[in-house]
């Protein structure tokens, strides 16, 4: 027969045991390696949240410098760096993967080498010609031979080739992987390389990687922080357009414009607007009529305008068939607004809203701004019953 103290004994070390098995249970991610000529230097890793960094470990590095970190896995992809003092290596990791570093700390933030993702390796290249761009735009602002405005049109010239280069390798390419992400928040300097405040293409840059989000990680913080960039941006980007008609416009008498429009002609010969239908709830409908599961799609939108029309909820469809007598003929019946793009699949709205497939519908609230879209919506019904 056990003691007292020896059966106490016994169940505590059944408990730690169970508690160390539950606590190996957890799915965690890993970043090991080492990184050399950094004795006794204090290697730390940083989660690379919205709101900054955040210290997650660290470790005094040994001669031979290895180093390992690990942390509960992720659901979707998030950002992390190592940093030893100013130099740093950015590393994202998506679920629960093994990502292998070895570099030299002198050269750590870009002779680094990476196995175990290709996201890193991509984060790698980036950061490789964001150096380079770094430099070149040096040698510019360095010439004396430049004037200012030279200089300014160059490093502006140098920039924009940059831009398309990494906008069509590495953001349009894979928009959902995190280094497309990634891509979106480089700088020059103090500066954001992609800045959705002077572009509209740069809007486009961060709405598609914000889609892209949506679909492949939906409900995604990083997602929604896109959408409300690229919203934000658009906001800024029309009201500084206002401001070049000069003193003939009085800005502050123009109402601030939350929603890209679309003005189109209706099937009745109306134009129409999104803006006409501020105070109440829109489902704006990109959609072709010919296209297969079309009348499935008509029967679910005449539910919703049967449920809700009168509580407030308004259906902007706009019509991207190729045939506009067949389109008019479809849109006879329905009691809601059609109205018809005939530039069908090249319609610049489905530019601007970042239309990548059809039909594609988004959701506006009663102020007039852009809510949600399609991929981000479970529920139709409960987000409609949240806006009215």
């Amino acid at each position: 027969m056990y003691s007292s103290n020896r059966l106490y004994s016994k169940i505590l070390l059944a408990a730690t045991a169970t508690l160390m098995c539950f606590s190996c249970g957890k799915d965690k991610f890993h970043i090991e390696g080492s990184i050399t000529e950094a004795e006794d230097s204090v290697l730390y890793l940083e989660h690379m949240s919205l709101d900054g960094p955040v210290a997650i470990d660290s470790v005094k590095l040994s001669k031979d410098g290895a180093f390992s970190f690990s942390d509960e896995g992720v659901e979707a992809p998030e950002f992390y760096r190592l940093r030893i003092a100013g130099s740093i290596i950015n590393v994202s990791i998506d679920s629960t993967e093994t990502v292998s570093i070895k570099a030299s700390y002198p050269t750590m933030q870009t002779g680094y080498e990476v196995r175990g993702s290709e996201s890193c390796l991509k984060i790698k290249e980036l950061a490789l010609l964001q150096q380079q761009l770094l430099g070149q735009a040096i040698t510019i602002s360095e010439n004396n031979t430049l004037g200012m405005k030279q200089t300014e049109d160059s490093i502006k010239a140098l920039t924009e080739r940059y831009k398309d280069h990494v906008r069509r390798n590495y953001i349009f390419k894979e928009p959902h992987k995190a280094y497309a992400y990634f891509a979106l928040f480089q700088t020059l300097g103090n500066q954001l390389i992609f800045n959705p405040r002077e572009s509209e293409m740069d809007i486009r840059s961060f709405a598609a990687v914000a889609t892209a989000w949506d679909t492949y990680h939906p409900g995604a913080l990083r997602g929604e922080n896109l959408h409300n960039i690229a919203i934000e941006g658009l906001k800024v980007l029309r009201h500084n357009q206002l401001k070049q008609y000069g003193p003939a416009v009085d800005v502050s008498k123009i109402e601030e414009v939350t929603i890209i429009d679309v003005p189109l002609l209706d099937n009745k010969g109306k134009r129409r607007s999104l803006t006409e239908f501020k105070g109440k709830v829109v489902l704006l409908d990109f959609h072709v009529f010919s296209a297969p599961k079309s009348t499935e799609r008509i029967m679910m939108l005449r539910e919703l305008y049967n449920k809700y029309h009168q509580r407030g909820l308004e259906i902007y469809q706009v019509g991207l068939d190729s045939d506009e007598h067949f389109w008019k003929t479809q849109t006879a019946a329905l009691p809601w607004v059609n109205v018809y793009d005939p530039s069908g699949a090249e319609s610049q709205y489905l530019m601007r809203y970042n239309v990548a497939q059809l039909p594609t519908f988004f959701l506006i609230d009663r102020t007039n701004t852009l809510y949600k879209r399609d991929a981000q919506i479970k529920d139709i019904d409960k987000e409609i019953e949240s806006l009215l």
